[in-house]
């Protein structure tokens, strides 16, 4: 984080401090009472346009939205075709899962970088319950507690919560980088192995193992392979998942069957709760020193522990487990070119820099590492969906007009377009390495906001921002590093999966240099 009194506040890369930080993105909306709008907000000069799109009839309109959204459009087209047939990225629109799992699947949809931010200024949107969007898993999978996700800064809990996960983070500070070399070092022999023997190797399912030992050794110093838990670990959590967000996934099953399981009904979170009670029992034991800070806190060992649980499976190895693949897809697809660039930085950075070891001041001397890590979470952040309620009656901007929003009326932003929008970056979908390199480059950091929020902003107790979202830049990088400290180049095949996309290596040219 970017504040002194943040863990992780060195994680920032040297090239964007001082003259190239920027200023945040200033927040495209105003609020209709005159008299509460701040001083430094500016009326909007666009034309006032109304809202265009329909819900279409009750019941009907929401199931037919839902089988254009993952059926007979699919997600991306769902969204093009509105934006075409509306001439406008803010528009109204039903969005899944709709009957019988939401109450009112009605939204306002903002698909451009200028109405998006709205989504973060928590003093215009509530954040209660909107973190999976117009539906709510049941809270029998997080151990019967609203976990922090799901809680409004406005709630007593939230700010105790966020304080815990930077505990957590600070706790862990100098395990990070040699934990993460030790456990990525031994997936890549072990894909070298896979790749002589068979030809290509799997990165997912590695991966996956990979990123949930290297959490439970850096976070709270314990190897789950030599607890009961075993290497279950992923399989277990990517079951949790599932019965979480199936409402919002495809597995390729016959959609008319498909339809009538997962997005119409809740999975019955029975069928998961020996296993969540298999993680709740690693995790109760793991992170004992992290639970007695909760306690002098006054946060409850039991509601702790369900919080430290669902960030660390949930929010880190799941975002782990679609970030890595992303990267490793957008760079294998770069070429020889861009792989030969960045093994030159990392290896100068470290034998200059570190000393031969890979060191924060090392990585932090990489500035082409960072702006490929920042480029991938851009292009494919590994949180597509974005939902708040609007408090009061405001007017938010898009890049052409302004709208009108009635306070209750749910926005929905899905940030892949917001972060590819031509009208803020050039080749905007295309993968461009360097993007973020020098000056002008740094000034586009506010546009990357998978985090909840700008690149150039930071997670406090009082915001929804990630409160890991320096770890997860950090450990992007160190995945960069680590590769390209073994490998002058890769080649991979890439193809999709239910979260992300799937990843096969078919070769790994070893380091010459």
């Amino acid at each position: 984080m970017a504040t002194a009194s943040l863990p992780f506040s060195a994680l920032q890369p040297l090239s964007y401090r001082g003259s190239h930080r920027v200023r945040p993105l200033p927040i495209t909306a105003t609020v209709s009472d005159k008299s509460s709008v701040p001083p430094s907000t500016k009326p909007s000069k666009l034309p006032l346009r109304k809202i265009p799109g329909d819900y279409g009839l009750p019941f009907v309109g929401p199931i037919r939205d839902r089988l254009d959204y993952f059926y007979f459009e699919g997600t991306e087209e769902f969204f093009k075709s509105r934006v075409r047939r509306y001439g406008s990225t803010v528009f109204r629109s039903n969005m899944p899962p709709g009957p019988f799992l939401a109450a009112d699947p009605r939204v306002i949809v903002l698909l451009d970088a200028a109405s998006f931010p709205v989504l973060f200024d928590t003093s215009l949107v509530e954040k209660r319950d909107v973190f999976t969007g117009t539906f709510m898993p049941s809270t029998s999978l997080t151990g019967g507690f609203r976990v922090l996700s799901y809680l409004d800064p406005s709630e007593p809990n939230h700010a105790p919560l966020k304080r815990l996960l930077f505990f957590l983070l600070s706790n862990c500070r100098g395990a990070v980088i040699p934990e993460f070399r030790r456990t990525y070092g031994a997936l890549f022999q072990s894909m070298e192995a896979e790749i002589a023997a068979k030809g290509r190797a799997d990165f997912g399912e590695g991966n996956d193992q990979a990123a949930f030992d290297f959490l439970a050794r850096a976070y709270f110093g314990r190897d789950p392979k030599e607890s009961a838990l075993g290497s279950d670990g992923p399989g277990i959590i990517t079951k949790w998942l599932l019965f979480q967000l199936s409402p919002l996934l495809t597995l390729g099953l016959p959609s008319y069957l498909e339809d009538f399981l997962l997005h119409s009904f809740r999975l019955p979170p029975a069928l998961v709760r020996g296993d969540y009670d298999r993680l709740t029992a690693f995790f109760r034991d793991a992170s004992s020193r992290i639970l007695d800070e909760a306690e002098q806190m006054g946060i409850s060992r039991d509601e702790a522990l369900h919080n430290i649980l669902f960030a660390t499976c949930f929010n880190t190895f799941g975002g782990m487990k679609i970030l890595f693949p992303a990267i490793m897809k957008s760079i294998g697809r770069a070429g020889a070119r861009l792989h030969g660039r960045l093994a030159e930085e990392v290896r100068t950075a470290v034998r200059e820099v570190g000393g031969g070891e890979v060191t924060m001041r090392a990585v932090e001397a990489m500035p082409l590492v960072a702006s490929a890590a920042y480029e991938a979470l851009r292009i494919e952040p590994p949180v597509a969906l974005q939902y708040g309620r609007a408090k009061r009656d405001l007017v938010l901007t898009s890049h052409d007009a302004a709208f009108e929003v009635r306070a209750g009326e749910m926005l929905f932003g899905y940030q892949p377009f917001a972060t590819r929008d031509s009208r803020v970056f050039d080749r905007a979908e295309e993968y461009v390495a360097d993007r973020f390199l020098g000056p002008e480059g740094a000034r586009l950091l506010r546009y990357v906001v998978w985090s909840n929020g700008p690149e150039t902003e930071s997670p406090t107790p009082e915001n929804k921002q990630c409160a890991g979202k320096d770890f997860v830049v950090l450990v992007a990088r160190l995945l960069i590093v680590e590769l390209f400290l073994r490998y002058d180049s890769f080649e991979v095949e890439v193809g999709t999966s239910t979260l992300g996309s799937s990843v096969k290596f078919t070769s790994l040219k070893k380091a010459t240099s």
